[in-house]
């Protein structure tokens, strides 16, 4: 009898000395360690912390959660670009939208996805490539409203590149 309960006094004792202590602390510090590495540390504190599962993600969780993120507000844009191609006039602005809306259809339909398939198999190399991919259909989208005198997208536009970079970042601490 006094083995089980010096056993169990000492499984008692490790258990509070090499657990953590609080996932959430240690999410936390995960993420905040993960976002030092990314262009835009604010921007992925918020977008990681943002979901409820962060805290207890490991990089390739936070790595899918930034893609997530990603293929959630390019669909947001994506909307709204098809809202304002139904309100245009001018025939330069309709083309310009019609260029991005194949941009985004591109991230919300190819590269996003893509990018989360290769996370979640183990293959950062293609997660990388598609958020890199997505960023640079941001900035492709931007760069058709050079010669327009309003980039009417230009805020959800910005999101969408800068959280793809960040995606791109976490990704890449798989390599």
């Amino acid at each position: 009898m006094n083995k089980v309960i010096c056993f169990s006094l000492l499984h008692l004792i490790f258990s509070f000395t090499f657990s953590p202590v609080n996932s959430r602390e240690n999410g936390a510090s995960l993420i905040d360690t993960t976002c030092k590495t990314t262009p835009f540390y604010n921007l992925c504190v918020s977008a990681l912390q943002s979901d409820p599962h962060s805290s207890s993600a490991d990089i390739p969780g936070l790595a899918q959660i930034g893609a997530n993120k990603v293929k959630a507000k390019a669909t947001a844009t994506l909307r709204q670009i098809t809202a304002l191609l139904k309100e245009a006039k001018d025939q330069s602005l309709k083309k310009a939208l019609l260029d991005c809306l194949d941009y985004y259809n591109a991230i919300v339909d190819y590269d996003v996805p893509t990018a989360i398939d290769a996370v979640v198999k183990g293959d950062p190399k293609f997660g990388l490539r598609g958020l890199n991919d997505a960023a640079n259909e941001a900035l492709a989208c931007e760069r058709r409203f050079e010669k327009q005198p309003k980039f009417p997208i230009e805020g959800d536009n910005k999101v969408v590149h800068d959280l793809s970079t960040v995606a791109s970042s976490i990704v890449a601490l798989m390599l």
